[in-house]
């Protein structure tokens, strides 16, 4: 296979969302996951933030059976597997399950399980270490867990790159499909917040020591001392396109058409940074021209060598201020190998829908020769985006994603094939906008519209910003219809919103 693969589904648990439009919806809103550490008493450690999934209890979304093996943070790579392979409408098992595999990356693997079973031998022996503890510190464990539970029997792998991991996983799925694969579940989701990963993390020398959420990450600003640690990331299901219109795949929001990696001289040798040949060499295997890319998701370290590099070889390649840059990741934290996995996902978000998400919190310093953009969401026609991550000990990558179909009349990413065929032709009903709001908004009491509700404004219902915008992605999906935050604005009620929507389906 030479055609670039596309993208069919998207998972994710990140510390401001569980759940890809959950998460997108907060994203675009600029609301940040980060805060005081909440899984274990962070209270001695110099670093004592951290952005963490709130409110996650894997009880709710995995089968009793998977919870005495399994880490924290594969619970959440689990779940995050089975979102993405929902959305992609792929069924488990079957004849094609031998053409079917698993790359993740990783960092650390299952931490927080290995201290607590470590803890148990040496405080009561190791008759007391459970079983379990055989794989689920290991770091292959989550490509493990994923093919086990969903019957993907073909291709295995792990990457340990650092925060790099995340881009090298979907390049290695794209490998897989170029050697006859059919499917790759990929990308990463990490974390280590518990007493032995702070520890670990803190030797890198890289933590923010700030207790303020609002300061303590801030790449390329005067202020920048440091990231904070999180957990979370996305994992997505890549296919060949022919191979996921012959199966009947319902969606795709974009291709992977370009990467590449590099690895920086040892540090004291006199020569600098590789990252802008990585840069250089994703446009080179997408075939695009510098001046294509419509936007960059930074990695964004938050150390001033660090950010200097990397707006120097932004600017290197693109030129001064010329394209967008964004770490959306400001609101998060960076999550070890799930951090560059999440902003590719967020890049076919913000391809999909039009809109670039902001860098929250974050002044630019005058030094640093790039474009970020602040203060909001930033609405403009998105063709092709870059994702750069680089990992401790030197590894840098870059990914190109691109919109997979010709440009859509409005400008807004790409019109693909999928959504023509997709596309219901019958207009959004009363009761279905009440069970969008309720499943993919996350409304906690019941959204009914019937009667006079039905002309009260939301706001009154309770139904905040958030859950519109939720909303909203929900009916790009699955209508085929985009609104953009002017036009939400505008579409106080139901009723309003129903004659929207369906006065742009005619």
């Amino acid at each position: 296979m030479s055609r670039a693969p596309v993208v069919t589904g998207i998972g994710i648990a990140a510390p401001n969302g569980l759940g890809a439009e959950r998460y997108w919806a907060a994203t675009r809103a600029g609301v940040s996951g980060i805060g005081p550490v909440a899984r274990f008493d962070a209270a001695q450690y110099p670093s004592r933030l951290a952005g963490e999934v709130a409110g996650f209890d894997a009880a709710e979304h995995l089968p009793s059976r998977l919870l005495p093996q399994t880490d924290h943070m594969t619970r959440l790579a689990l779940v995050a597997a089975g979102e993405a392979l929902d959305d992609a409408a792929v069924e488990p098992g079957g004849d094609a399950a031998l053409d079917r595999g698993v790359v993740t990356a990783a960092s650390a693997g299952g931490f927080e399980f290995g201290q607590r079973e470590l803890e148990m031998l040496w405080s009561r022996g190791g008759e007391y270490v459970s079983a379990y503890q055989s794989f689920a510190w290991f770091y292959a464990v989550n490509t493990g867990q994923i093919s086990i539970r969903h019957g993907l029997k073909g291709p295995g792998g792990v990457l340990v790159t650092d925060q790099a991991g995340g881009l090298d996983a979907i390049a290695e799925a794209r490998r897989q499909l170029r050697r006859r694969s059919r499917l790759i579940v990929c990308g990463g989701v990490d974390g280590s917040i518990c007493p032995w990963g702070r520890t670990a993390q803190l030797t890198s020398g890289r933590l923010g020591t700030g207790d303020d959420p609002a300061t303590a990450y801030l790449p390329f600003d005067e202020r920048a001392a440091g990231h904070v640690p999180a957990e979370g990331g996305a994992i997505l299901v890549l296919e060949d396109p022919e191979d996921a219109r012959e199966r009947g795949a319902p969606r795709v929001y974009g291709e992977i058409a370009g990467y590449a990696a590099t690895f920086d001289p040892r540090p004291g040798g006199g020569r600098g940074s590789t990252l802008r040949r990585a840069i250089e060499g994703a446009l080179a295997d997408a075939g695009t021209r510098p001046g294509e890319i419509d936007v960059v998701f930074a990695d964004a370290a938050a150390t001033p060598a660090l950010d200097r590099a990397e707006t120097e070889a932004i600017a290197a390649v693109f030129g001064d201020r010329a394209v967008p840059v964004t770490a959306p990741k400001t609101m998060l934290g960076r999550m070890y190998a799930g951090t560059a996995a999440l902003d590719v996902a967020t890049a076919l978000l913000a391809i999909r829908d039009g809109v670039i998400p902001p860098t929250v919190n974050v002044r630019p310093a005058h030094h640093h020769p790039i474009e970020v953009v602040t203060g909001g969401p930033r609405r403009a026609p998105l063709r092709a985006a870059v994702v750069i991550a680089r990992g401790q000990g030197g590894f840098n990558s870059a990914l190109v994603v691109r919109a997979a179909g010709p440009a859509s009349p409005d400008g807004r990413g790409a019109h693909s094939r999928w959504e023509e065929r997709i596309m219901p032709d019958r207009p959004l009903e009363l009761d279905e906008l009440s069970t969008i709001f309720r499943e993919s908004a996350g409304v906690d009491h019941a959204v009914d519209f019937d009667g006079a509700a039905i002309d009260t404004e939301f706001d009154e219902l309770g139904i905040d910003s958030i859950a519109l915008m939720e909303t909203a992605s929900r009916i790009s999906r699955e209508h085929g219809v985009r609104l953009d935050e002017e036009e939400l604005a505008g579409a106080t009620t139901a009723r309003l919103l129903l004659d929207l929507v369906n006065e742009r389906k005619r």
